[in-house]
């Protein structure tokens, strides 16, 4: 990476995790993906039981495969050959984890997580239910507000993600949501397909229970 953006960036990460521990998250900080992982490892204990919400970020950090090998019980949602049922009992399951990984869609530099889910199983678990909840996000991700957030969920996230999940929405056809060629754009609106993976909005600002959120926030790009 440039040394100058690099020094840039750590400015940035550097008042976010302030801004984190400020809403009672527990901030750590990774210079790359080894790095993170390296975090993970001291966070988790063997014989523990974890999940994880659907996320690439997991997958480029090496984490779904730490878990899935380790000695751990891993309610591993992506085993070859589940059907949808047993896929939505590890969703349920998932909420009496001892730690449950994610990425964000988005980070304010103001230390607020902002979410936007589908199915919601991923931002129901961050909300209630496991006893930790652990963050991996790169540098890629944080914002300067909330109105950047939602930008950013509709000009890369969701149209990423509709392609990854091959979901037919507009946005994976247009390249940006739908409601951002509207006149009068509203957050919530204009994609009515049954496709949708936009459908509930979730920010996390100041934590009632102190670190039970922990945020690894990454030098590099991690993610959509």
């Amino acid at each position: 990476m440039d040394k100058n953006l690099e020094k840039i960036r750590r400015l940035h990460i550097k008042e976010c995790m302030k801004n984190l521990e400020r809403n009672n998250m527990k901030a750590f900080f990774a210079k790359d993906k080894k790095e993170v992982l390296d975090i993970v490892k001291s966070l988790v204990k063997e014989g523990e039981k974890v999940s994880v919400g659907g996320s690439m970020s997991l997958f480029e950090c090496g984490v779904i495969d730490f878990l899935k090998n380790g000695n751990f019980r891993f309610l591993d949602r992506y085993k070859e050959g589940l059907t949808r049922e047993e896929i939505e009992k590890i969703y349920r399951e998932s909420f009496f984890c001892d730690h449950y990984f994610t990425s964000a869609n988005a980070i304010t530099r103001d230390g607020c997580l902002y979410n936007v889910d589908g199915n919601s199983n991923r931002v129901a678990a961050m909300l209630y239910g496991p006893k930790s909840v652990i963050v991996i996000a790169g540098a890629n991700k944080i914002v300067d507000s909330f109105e950047d957030a939602i930008k950013r969920v509709k000009m890369v996230a969701a149209p990423a993600n509709s392609e990854r999940l091959s979901c037919q929405t507009p946005c994976r056809e247009d390249g940006l949501c739908v409601s951002l060629k509207m006149q009068n754009p509203q957050i919530y609106d204009g994609c009515k397909t049954e496709a949708r993976i936009c459908c509930n909005y979730v920010v996390s600002a100041y934590q009632r229970h102190k670190d039970r959120i922990k945020v690894i926030l990454c030098l590099e790009d991690l993610g959509y």
